[in-house]
């Protein structure tokens, strides 16, 4: 799949309706398959196969499973700066671009749980993807935050160690603002304040149109 591959303008409405079909509806069809072996080789097709399988496997494990079993499956995939992978300064792949290509930054690497994680049945309002300054490397980062209950202590889902910790454990990390398909949220401190919708954000509105593109 080409990253300068463009889908038409549609509205935000259709956006957010198919966006929650794919997530609903985990399947990767024939042609796509073909396509992704034809384009990227053999290797990347079987990666994508596992992800079939990541998801078969962890369809009936609790979430706690299901969590762990999504992070270890995705960090597997080596690390690749934006410039070095896609020329660009920042660009947010789909979990089909980032395993056909075998390379993700931190973004990615958040996209791909979120959404796989979606697709296996854990609520929206219980997963945040965060943004968040990673203070030990002085720069910006991204993970996702997995809340069993509204108020819990979340537990983060990060590329950069495979372990699961909470949140009040990750003092290296500094949240910024974080996001789901239902909202965005802007982060100073200890408060939390609701400032409108992920599709404010440039980058995740391309990432829809390009899962867009995978549904046709």
């Amino acid at each position: 799949m080409s990253q300068k591959r463009q889908a038409p303008r549609r509205s935000s409405l259709l956006l957010v309706v198919m966006f929650s079909a794919f997530v609903a509806a985990f399947e990767l069809g024939p042609d796509l398959l073909q396509y992704i072996e034809d384009e990227y080789g053999a290797a990347a097709r079987a990666r994508l196969q596992n992800w079939e399988r990541l998801h078969d496997i962890a369809d009936s494990a609790t979430i706690r499973r299901q969590i762990q079993l999504v992070n270890s499956f995705f960090n597997r995939t080596p690390f690749l700066s934006d410039l070095e992978h896609w020329n660009q300064e920042d660009y947010w792949a789909t979990p089909v671009e980032m395993l056909a290509t075998n390379g993700a930054d931190c973004e990615d690497f958040s996209i791909a749980k979120y959404l796989t994680l979606r697709s296996l049945g854990v609520p929206d309002d219980q997963l945040r993807i965060v943004y968040v300054k990673a203070l030990e490397l002085n720069q910006a980062h991204m993970v996702v935050a997995w809340y069993p209950t509204p108020d819990a202590d979340p537990l983060i889902l990060d590329n950069l160690i495979n372990q699961i910790k909470r949140a009040s454990q990750r003092t290296d990390l500094e949240p910024v603002y974080s996001f789901n398909g239902e909202g965005l949220w802007r982060i100073s401190g200890s408060r939390t304040k609701r400032s409108g919708t992920a599709e404010q954000l440039r980058h995740w509105r391309s990432l829809q149109e390009r899962l867009i593109d995978i549904l046709k």
